[in-house]
Formats: C-alpha cells, sequence, structure tokens
C-alpha cells in the first residue's frame, strides 16, 4: 500500500562542539556501557550548569558521569571536572590508549576507548547521590533523551529548540 506521507529517515543532526576523536572516544565508551546495562545521553546540561560529556543510567537508577579527554592539553585545560561529582555515583575519564593514565586523578575511573568499542581500566569509586539530586538528575536524562526522540520523530517541529 503507497502511503501519501513521504518517508522521513530518523537522525539527528550532527553534533559540531566535538573533534572526531571525542566523538569516536564518546562511541565507544556508550557501546561499553550499554554492554553493562546502562543507557547513555552525551551533553546533558546538569544542574550547576555544567555541561556532561557522557551520563549513564541503568535500570536501579545508578548514575555515572564519563568526562571525555581526547588529548593531554584536553585534559590539562579542564579545571571543571569536579564539578561533576556531586552529579553522579561514580566518576570515569574516557580517553584513548594513546593518552598515560598516570595523568588522570587517582580517585576517579579510567577508560580505554576507541570507536568500536571500550575497557575498564579502573574502576570509579562510588559516592552515592542524596535523593533529591538522584531524582533530578533522572529527570533531567528522562526529558533530554524525550527531547532527542521527538526531535528524530519531528525534526520541523523543533526547529526553534533549545536542548537542554
Amino acid at each position: 500500500m503507497h502511503s501519501p506521507f513521504r518517508h522521513i529517515e530518523p537522525s539527528l543532526p550532527p553534533d559540531r562542539r566535538q573533534s572526531d576523536t571525542a566523538l569516536a572516544i564518546a562511541r565507544g565508551t556508550s557501546r561499553f556501557l550499554k554492554s553493562l546495562g546502562f543507557s547513555c545521553v552525551s551533553e546533558l546540561t546538569l544542574p550547576s550548569g555544567r555541561r556532561a560529556d557522557l551520563v549513564a543510567m541503568n535500570a536501579r537508577g545508578d548514575i555515572w558521569i564519563v568526562e571525555i579527554k581526547s588529548s593531554v592539553e584536553d585534559l590539562r585545560a579542564d579545571q571543571k571536572w569536579q564539578d561533576y561529582r556531586m552529579h553522579c555515583d561514580r566518576l570515569f575519564f574516557a580517553f584513548t590508549q594513546e593518552m598515560p593514565c598516570e595523568l588522570f586523578p587517582a580517585d576517579t575511573g579510567l577508560i580505554v576507548a576507541d570507536a568500536y568499542g571500550a575497557h575498564l581500566h579502573c574502576d570509579a569509586p562510588e559516592h552515592r547521590l542524596p535523593a533529591a539530586t538522584r531524582k533530578s538528575m533522572i529527570v533531567s536524562f528522562g526529558l533530554l533523551a524525550a527531547q532527542r526522540i521527538s526531535r528524530l520523530i519531528d525534526p520541523q517541529g523543533h526547529a526553534n529548540i533549545d536542548e537542554g
């Protein structure tokens, strides 16, 4: 049966804020986290106003933040990563195997990634979120995920809406 509606292939426009290396790390890390039972959203604005590279949540409501570092310069220039700790149960850095692990803070988890996958080099210490912060993060996560799905379904209906 022929439909009078034109088929639109759902896809988000490319995000040009990250380098190709950072996008590859995010992709591999997201695949790895999915294998652990987590769903991920990228570029989530936190209650503090900071924007986390990857936020992952599982069915139990555990929230992990992964800060992606594409180069040594990127790591050295970043002084905001400590702010992310108050919005997650575990904080990780994800990076390529070319970067030395010794550069990263000892009290964070380390994920080595490429575009196709990742592995956990060092687990992150757990620091459970307060209930109110967890609720805020779950709501933000859900709203961003729903906005992105809606944008895929109806790109024209979101032309002037800013994602948060």
